[in-house]
């Protein structure tokens, strides 16, 4: 593997081009202050000087319906809720509504769908009020199947929660199938291989994008706004409407090698149903740029959360589980080397990129020995997690300080 060269005149204190593997632990862990003792350096951005990114990550454990947030403090909503009429999910929802309770002992499906959904709606005005104007909310949420009282239905939740946001004043905007297939033979329903009874199987689900207000507004040539961007080749895939994502990602100890592989490794991620890790990547990417504030106010494990961490991006995330919550830890220590491995990968697939195409793109990136498409590319940066450390436990909060790969 060819190692990246950044361009600068500033002599660097470790070499970047080797790739952290499962066998290097994390480094620069701090745990005693974010100030004491780290070295100024400074990112050269294009037209300007902006001094090395320091986030903060906070995952709370409560109820999302009561979290305190000042109005515009949010840039970015990325979350999966639980999904109403998943069995999985049915005692959560029966613990905080009376409503949704009665109607799964009787058996009423519509009422159960409908009182699940109403406890979901506080938690989106809620939010509402947190995101900035020009803010964008991405939800990932899946449909339902399901027999109650004899009768086997779909419960279309991307279609209810659309309503939602709408009804609290947002605008929808062309979304995402997130395309899952599986292998498993026991994921055929209905009559087999018989007419006219079977069923289709469900293996997509939605990432629903709403934007409050208009587009999001920027300072003429925003420094921020440039070192955020994202190379052509990515755009022309992110940018799709179906992702094909395999949903065994989620998968405890896949030992494929993937970059994007589970961090936590006792068994959370299972009983959190959450999505893998290049799912909020993909979002954090496209929709903030570094320094930003995340929310995801069914955070489970921290998913959202990491991936904020390792773009340059501040998060706040909310859990009612504190197991789950608890999850976010391990994660977050295994931010530094995570997030070389991913800016290392990200930069060699660019160059592949550019290896392979037949018209040598017209530009030079500013930062890296590599060509890019379009010109607002030659200044992207991306962003690594150089120090971290462990501010609080109760609420869990860490703060990181980011420098350019």
């Amino acid at each position: 593997m060819t190692p990246h060269r950044r361009k600068t005149t500033t002599p660097r204190t470790h070499n970047l081009g080797i790739v952290t593997t499962a066998a290097t632990p994390p480094r620069d862990i701090d745990r005693s202050c974010v100030g004491g003792g780290l070295p100024n350096r400074k990112a050269r951005y294009g037209s300007g000087t902006v001094p090395d990114v320091e986030t903060t990550h906070e995952v709370r454990v409560g109820d999302a319906r009561e979290v305190d947030l000042a109005a515009g403090s949010v840039d970015l909503l990325v979350t999966s809720p639980p999904y109403p009429m998943v069995e999985m999910w049915d005692a959560s929802f029966a613990d905080q509504s009376r409503a949704a309770a009665a109607a799964l002992e009787s058996g009423d499906g519509d009422a159960a769908f409908e009182a699940m959904h109403a406890l979901l709606d506080e938690v989106w005005a809620r939010t509402a009020e947190a995101l900035r104007d020009g803010g964008i909310a991405a939800v990932n949420v899946g449909d339902a199947t399901r027999r109650l009282d004899g009768e086997y239905r779909l419960y279309p939740n991307h279609a209810r929660i659309i309503e939602a946001f709408e009804d609290a004043g947002f605008a929808q905007l062309p979304g995402i199938v997130w395309r899952k297939p599986t292998n498993s033979a026991a994921k055929f329903m209905g009559s087999g291989t018989l007419p006219t009874n079977a069923y289709a199987t469900l293996e997509h689900e939605h990432v629903l994008l709403f934007r409050k207000g208009g587009p999001r507004e920027f300072p003429p040539k925003d420094d921020a706004r440039y070192a955020s961007a994202f190379f052509w080749e990515e755009r022309n895939e992110w940018f799709s409407d179906c992702w094909e994502i395999r949903g065994t990602r989620q998968a405890l100890g896949d030992g494929d090698g993937d970059a994007h592989k589970d961090v936590y490794g006792d068994g959370t991620r299972e009983r959190s149903g959450a999505f893998p890790l290049e799912l909020p990547l993909r979002l954090v990417r496209m929709y903030s740029v570094q320094g930003d504030t995340v929310l995801d106010p069914f955070v489970g494990t921290g998913t959202t959360c990491l991936a904020a961490l390792l773009e340059g991006r501040s998060s706040i995330g909310v859990e009612r589980d504190p197991a789950l919550a608890a999850g976010f830890e391990a994660a977050a220590e295994g931010a530094p080397g995570l997030s070389r491995e991913l800016a290392e990968a990200r930069l060699e697939q660019h160059r592949k990129f550019v290896a392979d195409r037949e018209e040598e793109p017209a530009y030079e990136a500013e930062h890296y020995d590599t060509r890019v498409v379009t010109s607002a590319e030659r200044r992207i940066q991306l962003q690594t997690v150089d120090q971290l450390r462990k501010e609080a436990a109760e609420p869990l909060r860490f703060v990181a300080r980011h420098e350019p790969f």
